[in-house]
């Protein structure tokens, strides 16, 4: 069976040309690119794994230090927070809050999530700065945009000519692949490249701003509440701007290498 499968694909690996590979890496970026938004958006399984930002009640030590004015706003802070265990995560379109440290409820309003949850489980309310960050810093537009952008530089690289016969000037029949259109590759490379920046901006602001905001959250009430950032949510964002950018130079070495066989050709 294994050698069956080994064959039937050895048998399409010649027709792969290097624009089917840059036009896989474009799908994978998009998919990632695309999960990484739905991040939060549902109570659906992994979808609240892909966080921004997440806020949780959690009791440890309060580190004092000698800028605080008042050491023992920590005991006041604790004392609201109770025995309280919400946590809540932040996404691009959406929040999700574990208000006892078990199953999801996730929603684009935090007003309905509030709604669910008593006073006793979230007494400081995460769950309004959450929607504070969402609202106020996660801006998930330029990714949208790149995520339309890669998509028409897989449309016109899903034009580029394949192999296919021709038969020579004795009449015998071979495989050729005449070289895509100079504009056309143009144009795909300026798209992606446009792209790769957005995702560059977007996954950089949002790393700067998830880790900021956890700082801030965290010291705030000290030792009651603690944050952090999205793993998940960062591998996606960085890989796939690696991504993108490997599909830039490839088509730019690409273009390149066009030229310089027309000139040897000329």
């Amino acid at each position: 069976m294994a050698t069956k499968f080994q064959l039937g694909w050895y048998r399409w690996v010649p027709f792969l040309g290097y624009h089917h590979v840059l036009m896989i890496l474009i799908m994978i970026a998009i998919i990632l690119l695309s999960l990484l938004l739905a991040g939060c958006s549902s109570s659906s399984p992994l979808i609240p794994g892909i966080f921004l930002l997440s806020l949780y009640y959690q009791r440890y030590t309060a580190a004092p230090d000698t800028a605080q004015v008042d050491y023992n706003v920590n005991n006041a802070i604790a004392n609201i927070a109770g025995s309280a265990r919400l946590q809540a995560r932040v996404g691009y379109f959406g929040i999700c809050v574990s208000p006892d440290g078990g199953s999801w409820l996730c929603s684009n309003n935090a007003t309905t999530l509030a709604n669910e949850v008593s006073v006793d489980q979230d007494p400081l309310n995460l769950i309004w700065l959450a929607s504070q960050f969402k609202d106020m810093i996660v801006f998930p537009y330029l990714l949208i945009i790149a995520i339309i952008f890669a998509f028409i530089c897989l449309l016109l690289l899903a034009t580029f000519p394949g192999w296919h016969e021709e038969e020579d000037s004795e009449g015998s029949e071979r495989e050729v692949k005449p070289f895509p259109s100079r504009p056309v590759s143009q144009v795909a490379l300026a798209i992606i490249f446009i792209a790769s920046i957005f995702v560059l901006v977007s996954v950089l602001w949002q790393h700067t701003a998830s880790v900021a905001a956890s700082i801030v959250a965290q010291d705030l009430a000290n030792g009651s509440v603690l944050a952090g950032v999205g793993s998940s949510a960062m591998v996606m964002g960085w890989f796939s701007f690696t991504l993108l950018i490997i599909v830039t130079i490839g088509l730019l070495v690409m273009i390149l290498s066009m030229q310089v066989l027309e000139h040897i050709m000329d």
